[in-house]
């Protein structure tokens, strides 16, 4: 990954070159000048009802009065938006940005989708010199943004898997910090914080057949105990010994948790942790908004926050979010005009204001700052989770949504008991490779790339 990405970014900076930018042209560089000649471009983009989405259309007049460009957004949830974007691509529709999250990044790079942004980086006029490339995590713009050793997007609404839990109940059981690794949380924190009779327990795992289950519950107990989902032929690597140590844990550690777990969504999640149910959640660092407002959670000062517990393997968080990229359907007009909006989106400028309107930025300066530390207790166990993760933690080709499917009907069985974790790992296994099979991932049609 290091490789791939330090040669993603030499190719970046040779292209931005700043080549050939003179001395006064960096000097004069504006967003306002910049945009000067695509004043009333109208631009088209989905965006989700989260947190990090009404942050930047609060900040949005900002931009529209520096340029002169019009940003047309419609608000999408996240079940459908993957489809009405596939959708739009496919007939020449009016997208002007693609919404790239995770999963898709493949899928849309190889379809054509996505621009590389080396197109506009070679272009002065409408790219910032302070653009600093090297200012993302290096995570996050390997994960979100690259694909095949190009950059497509820039780093927009990132999250990192987090331990949040209520520090009041855990010193009740006597612990004056939460667990460290996994087996903790089993062996040491279960048993004394569940309460059956209270309805309160240890931990709940959101874990709703969907993209809930297979990427926020099943794969979150592989990578760090060892395990993935494929090995590096592409075939199932689920009965490893590893992966199957990871998917018994789950099992083991049901009986900590709320009873109808297997159907809780985030929100169920996250609600159970507000309202006193569980004392512990790993949820995203988004969802930290939620459980500081008063309405929504009686939390209070017993809120707290640290990094995923870690396995055998070590602490590898879920790895989740998104990246603002160039649709290729676009006008050259509008092409541009995306570009200095997704510059200006995702840039240091705006990213203290972009924080404290509820947003994750992707850059590293932001969490620097003391004074941000200190106001987001979230700040400093996401920044540590984000100095090492997986970024294929699921996979990001283009077979990723049907094997997703897969994934949350036999993890679902799993945690149901209705098979067991070996029969359902074969299950997977064998209807994944199918798949695989006739992606061309085995003939060498296709690169062994997630």
């Amino acid at each position: 990954m290091r490789k791939s990405l330090l040669t993603t970014l030499g190719a970046i900076a040779l292209a931005v070159g700043i080549a050939g930018i003179s001395k006064p042209a960096i000097a004069e560089w504006a967003i306002d000048k910049a945009a000067a000649p695509l004043k009333g471009t109208q631009l088209n983009v989905i965006f989700l009802d989260r947190p990090g989405y009404r942050a930047i259309i609060k900040l949005l007049p900002e931009f529209e009065k520096k340029t002169g460009i019009k940003v047309n957004y419609e608000i999408v949830p996240y079940e459908n938006t993957r489809e009405k974007q596939v959708l739009n691509f496919n007939s020449s529709g009016d997208l002007t940005m693609a919404l790239v999250d995770l999963v898709w990044i493949g899928e849309f790079a190889e379809n054509g989708w996505i621009v590389p942004i080396e197109k506009f980086t070679s272009d002065a006029s409408i790219t910032d010199p302070d653009l600093n490339l090297k200012g993302f995590f290096p995570l996050l713009l390997d994960a979100f943004g690259s694909w095949g050793g190009k950059v497509y997007g820039l780093p927009f609404d990132n999250y990192s898997g987090l331990l949040f839990y209520n520090q009041c109940m855990l010193k009740e059981a006597g612990f004056d910090k939460p667990p460290a690794t996994w087996d903790e949380l089993l062996n040491v924190y279960g048993p004394k914080l569940t309460k059956p009779d209270k309805k309160q327990y240890a931990f709940a795992l959101q874990s709703l057949r969907g993209e809930t289950q297979s990427a926020d519950s099943f794969m979150r107990v592989l990578w760090p105990f060892g395990g993935s989902l494929l090995d590096k032929t592409f075939h199932s690597n689920l009965l490893s010994k590893e992966s199957q140590t990871g998917l018994k844990f789950r099992q083991d550690l049901m009986k900590y948790m709320p009873p109808g777990v297997v159907s809780y969504d985030h929100t169920e999640a996250v609600n159970a942790l507000a309202q006193g149910q569980a004392a512990m959640i790993t949820e995203w660092s988004a969802f930290y908004g939620t459980l500081t407002d008063p309405k929504t959670s009686k939390l209070g000062d017993c809120l707290a926050v640290a990094p995923e517990p870690a396995g055998p393997a070590g602490r590898l968080p879920a790895l989740g979010g998104f990246s603002l990229a160039v649709a290729s359907q676009a006008s050259e007009a509008q092409q541009k005009a995306s570009w200095i909006f997704i510059q200006w989106a995702t840039s240091e400028e705006i990213a203290r204001s972009y924080v404290e309107a509820g947003g994750v930025s992707g850059r590293m300066a932001i969490y620097e700052q003391p004074d941000i530390k200190a106001k987001y207790k979230f700040v400093e166990p996401m920044v540590a989770s984000w100095q090492k993760g997986v970024p294929e933690f699921r996979p990001r080709f283009p077979a990723w949504p049907a094997i997703s499917e897969i994934v949350a009907e036999w993890g679902t069985k799993m945690m149901l008991g209705e098979v067991s974790t070996e029969e359902g790992a074969k299950q997977i296994g064998s209807r994944m490779e199918d798949i695989l099979k006739k992606e061309g991932y085995y003939d060498g049609k296709k690169a062994l790339r997630q």
